[in-house]
C-alpha cells in the first residue's frame, strides 16, 4: 500500500532521483523543451515551476536558492534569471505545457511526452 507516499520513486535511490530531475530541469532551461517519458514530465513540472517562480524575484537570496537547487549550474541559473523569468513577470503560474506523444518508446513501450516552456522561443 502507498499510504502517505507522495513522490514517485522511479525505482531509484533518492540521490539518483534528485540528480535525474536536476538534469532534466537544466536541459529544459537550456533548450526550452525536452522529450521524456510522461511520468517524468509530470514530476518535473512542479519542480521547474517553483524555480521559475523564485526567479521572477531577482534577489541575491533567490539566486542562491535556485543555484543550490540546480547544483551550482551557473549557466542555467543565469539563463533562468536573465531570459526566462522576465517573460513570466505578469503570469501567475502555469509556465510549462506537457504534450503526450502518440508514439511509444521502442525499447520498453513507455509513453513519451514533450514538456516545454509556454511562450518561450529558444534559438
Amino acid at each position: 500500500m502507498r499510504h502517505r507516499v507522495k513522490t514517485k520513486s522511479f525505482h531509484r535511490p533518492k540521490e539518483q532521483r534528485e540528480a535525474l530531475f536536476i538534469n532534466l530541469a537544466v536541459s529544459l532551461i537550456e533548450n526550452g523543451k525536452i522529450e521524456t517519458t510522461l511520468p517524468k514530465a509530470k514530476v518535473l513540472r512542479p519542480f521547474i515551476e517553483k524555480l521559475i517562480t523564485l526567479a521572477k524575484e531577482d534577489t541575491v537570496h533567490a539566486r542562491r536558492v535556485v543555484l543550490s537547487r540546480l547544483r551550482n549550474n551557473k549557466k542555467a541559473t543565469t539563463k533562468l534569471f536573465k531570459e526566462i523569468a522576465p517573460l513570466y513577470k505578469e503570469r501567475a503560474g502555469g509556465y510549462t505545457r506537457i504534450y503526450k506523444l502518440p508514439k511509444k518508446r521502442i525499447g520498453d513501450s513507455a509513453e513519451l511526452a514533450i514538456i516545454e516552456l509556454v511562450d518561450y522561443e529558444s534559438e
